[in-house]
């Protein structure tokens, strides 16, 4: 028998995927930046024994269906909103994510979401870049104190608790709202469990760390908005699809909510001309909560592990189904 065959929906760095190779015959999309084209991910679903797909990648019946062969699909992603688990659990395929490897770092990034939009930092580089620094005034590019605050985190799992001890060092007040309790973080921490409503209308910095399902899918909506603080700031580093858009640019233009911080949109990439980036009080990143080096490279590295557990038979190290 022949090495099992591996497709990569993404080209990445051969230093990593070199390794693997004398296990897998591993083929890869050609291109780091441009998704894989539909019509190539059905065709290698079709020859593969396992794939390794992107968070831009859908991953559905029709896919499955294809993959008579098919055994793992290892998702590059802890979130896997983009895979059909029940049509997965139907074709007896695996399905794995990323988890653990992407929790700092990703953390790291939404508290300097919070701490970019709180002092106003993207807003006051482009002053001086625009060349508009002329003077200086008591209130000049003043925003909002992070420590000794309270922090409201929607979605207590791994990174929210890891958010919450960033928190911690600042002396903030942690209050937190998931579907279970969390004691570990409450005995740690000094975090406090509260309803969802109970958190908007008493944190100072609503931070959405919730993963999208049915449930969740558009939570911070008008009403979610109307009842925050009108000196809050909103941080989501989860997914885009969590927010309703247009209520979050109508509450930060009629100030019932202060600013934003953004890493994740409804849509991928976001328009260059969306209303939210008319805004100065809005700080917009392109969905790079994960994007360090180490941490890329670590989930690059999980996903061909898994696949490589799977294919010889044992079990992944982070399965979903």
């Amino acid at each position: 028998m022949g090495k099992p065959k591996v497709f990569i929906a993404r080209k990445l760095p051969e230093e990593v995927v070199n390794k693997f190779r004398e296990n897998m015959e591993i083929t890869m999309w050609d291109s780091e930046e441009e998704p894989v084209d539909r019509t190539r991910l059905l065709q290698e679903a079709g020859q593969c024994d396992g794939l390794i797909t992107m968070l831009t990648d859908r991953v559905d019946d029709e896919l499955m269906d294809q993959g008579k062969h098919l055994k793992i699909i290892a998702n590059m992603a802890v979130g896997y909103d983009n895979v059909d688990i029940q049509a997965a659990d139907k074709h007896g395929i695996q399905i794995t994510n990323t988890p653990d490897v992407l929790t700092e770092t990703t953390a790291d990034l939404t508290f300097t979401l919070l701490m970019a939009a709180a002092r106003r930092i993207i807003e006051a580089n482009e002053h001086i870049k625009e060349g508009k620094w002329e003077n200086w005034s008591p209130l000049f590019m003043a925003g909002t104190d992070v420590h000794h605050k309270s922090i409201g985190i929607v979605g207590m799992g791994r990174i929210g608790q890891a958010v919450a001890r960033r928190a911690k060092g600042f002396g903030m007040e942690i209050l937190y709202h998931n579907r279970s309790r969390k004691e570990e973080a409450e005995r740690e921490l000094g975090a406090s469990y509260h309803s969802f409503d109970d958190l908007l209308e008493k944190a100072d910095y609503v931070v959405c760390l919730a993963p999208l399902t049915e449930e969740t899918r558009g939570m911070f909506n008008q009403e979610a908005f109307k009842k925050m603080k009108s000196s809050a700031i909103f941080v989501n580093a989860s997914r885009g699809a969590l927010v309703d858009e247009s209520a979050l640019y109508e509450a930060l233009v009629s100030g019932e909510v202060k600013s934003a911080g953004l890493d994740v949109f409804e849509k991928e990439p976001i328009d260059a001309n969306h209303p939210l980036l008319e805004l100065d009080q809005v700080v917009c990143l392109p969905h790079i909560g994960s994007a360090s080096t180490e941490t890329r490279t670590a989930m690059m590295e999980l996903c061909l592990e898994n696949a490589w557990k799977v294919l010889k038979g044992e079990k992944p190290k982070t399965p979903v189904n």
